[in-house]
């Protein structure tokens, strides 16, 4: 296999869910980072017809050994070689889970320099868990340790630290769990402790022994896909080539600027083409 080809811009390889209609999984997340010019190898988890927030869903999650196929597939076209990220999304089933920590392993061996994303989805506050046992096991027990930069939501971090996280000591002590296996960086995102304002949620940033709180208006739209569009916008920040804390303050100011949008329309659904008008040109190159 030849991969002396011409060099590409900075490749993600972007494993999560994919919907027809809406915006969650990869339907959320891969527009932010190809409109910050970047290549994305989409790799799909479930392939539904909108998320089951709606009521009635057709399709499926995807069948392990499908999804296992398509990895091996980017894989042979050397996608990894050329790759700065892996970023995980939504699974479907706790096979494709396995298939994903194998597939960060292998590409490790390959490319040491690749940085693994885990968005550790599994619930949130208003709906609570939406994964099965297994799903979240997973999760908690195999990707979680593998990753480089990790970014739950409030509820997320508290079924990783086994209880409901109010306080800020409670989080950090959640937080020193989660960085134990590698020193991963975490966003804890949509925080609401004790002590945050009545009409905002924080996004939370601990990198290494840092840690900084970012404020942001809480808004009566729970639009569905949010996090995995943060988590998209801060993989495209980082693929820029910007801290971590400016990553998550831009990811977060865009997020809210489309949801700002959504509800001025009337919609449901995230008016994500929003996302182009609120993307800053001045955004530095990315690397090659």
């Amino acid at each position: 296999m030849n991969h002396e080809t011409a060099p590409m811009t900075t490749s993600i390889i972007s494993i999560q869910s994919q919907v027809v209609h809406g915006h969650v999984g990869n339907s959320a997340a891969v527009l932010p980072m190809q409109a910050h010019g970047l290549n994305v190898a989409a790799v799909p988890t479930t392939l539904l017809s909108n998320h089951p927030g709606l009521g009635s869903t057709r399709g499926q999650v995807l069948d392990a050994e499908l999804v296992g196929e398509l990895l091996r597939g980017i894989e042979e076209r050397g996608l990894i070689e050329t790759s700065r990220y892996i970023v995980s999304g939504y699974l479907g089933s706790r096979a494709n889970g396995e298939l994903v920590a194998a597939f960060v392993k292998r590409a490790r061996q390959l490319n040491p320099a690749i940085t693994y994303i885990c968005d550790p989805v599994m619930g949130d506050s208003h709906v609570g868990v939406f994964v099965p046992d297994p799903v979240a096991a997973c999760i908690c027990n195999e990707l979680v340790p593998l990753a480089d930069l990790l970014t739950p939501n409030h509820f997320e971090a508290g079924l990783i630290a086994g209880h409901p996280l109010a306080t800020w000591p409670e989080l950090e002590a959640a937080v020193d769990k989660m960085q134990a296996w590698r020193g991963a960086r975490v966003v804890v995102t949509s925080c609401r402790l004790v002590d945050t304002a009545d009409d905002s949620l924080e996004n939370i940033v601990f990198d290494g022994g840092t840690s900084t709180r970012l404020p942001s208006p809480r808004l009566e739209l729970a639009a569905a896909g949010t996090g995995d569009l943060y988590t998209g916008l801060l993989t495209a920040g980082l693929a820029r080539n910007l801290p971590l804390v400016d990553a998550a303050r831009r990811a977060a100011a865009i997020v809210l600027d489309v949801l700002k949008r959504t509800m001025a329309a009337g919609e449901r659904e995230m008016q994500l083409a929003s996302v182009i008008d609120a993307l800053n040109p001045a955004l530095g190159q990315p690397t090659r």
